[in-house]
């Protein structure tokens, strides 16, 4: 899951944006609302976490514009403005939910998965492919019957092959549905993590690699 942050302080954003990539999401850091709009428009994303007063305008003006062009993009507005008028005014202009600073970071993370599969609300809870079954929302991978132990970015790697299961997902798909601006898609990166999360899954192996296309997850 990719998240896009439009955050201006430059001690919180980087902080709120590592914090979001060890919980297993790709996040991306915006500080103005110019920086988002182009990051928007070039790349997609499940979720949007925005502090409201930014040093070009308001993040209700992003909401306001992703709602008035039919999108449904789920919103957090993560803000120290906390009187009840600002709350209803993000609510108003579209916004999903409302955090106020100070927060913790374990609920900033709860609310942010939650808002993304709210985004993909088709996503089932459970997922299945062969032997190995995939809980998201408990974040567990169990291959018959027994708990792995995954990283967050193994665990996101193996989210987009169970949902395509049986269907080529291609290097650049794994790259822009798990890794950030801060990745490095030229690289051999998402190689070496399948590597990585195929010694983790064991034998039989259910990752297949097909030769100039990508990877595929055996169903």
């Amino acid at each position: 899951m990719r998240v896009l942050i439009l955050e201006d302080d430059p001690e919180l954003g980087p902080v709120l944006a590592g914090g979001l990539r060890e919980a297993g999401f790709a996040a991306d850091l915006a500080t103005t609302l110019a920086d988002a709009d182009l990051k928007l428009a070039v790349n997609g994303y499940d979720c949007v976490v925005a502090d409201r007063a930014v040093p070009d305008g308001d993040a209700l003006e992003l909401v306001t514009a992703l709602r008035a062009s039919g999108s449904t993009l789920p919103v957090l507005l993560l803000t120290a403005l906390d009187s009840i008028g600002d709350r209803v005014a993000g609510f108003d202009h579209g916004a999903d939910d409302y955090l106020v600073k100070p927060f913790a970071f374990a609920e900033l993370a709860a609310r942010v998965r939650t808002l993304c599969r709210r985004g993909q609300s088709t996503r089932p809870a459970l997922l299945h492919a062969r032997d190995l079954q995939m809980d998201l929302p408990r974040r567990r991978v169990r291959r018959s019957g027994t708990l792995l132990s995954l990283t967050a970015k193994e665990f996101a790697v193996l989210e987009v092959l169970m949902l395509r299961a049986g269907e080529v997902v291609t290097r650049s798909e794994l790259i822009e549905r798990c890794w950030d601006e801060a990745g490095e898609p030229m690289s051999n990166v998402v190689d070496v993590l399948i590597g990585q999360l195929r010694r983790r899954l064991g034998e039989p192996q259910p990752i297949e690699t097909v030769r100039g296309a990508g990877y595929r997850l055996l169903d």
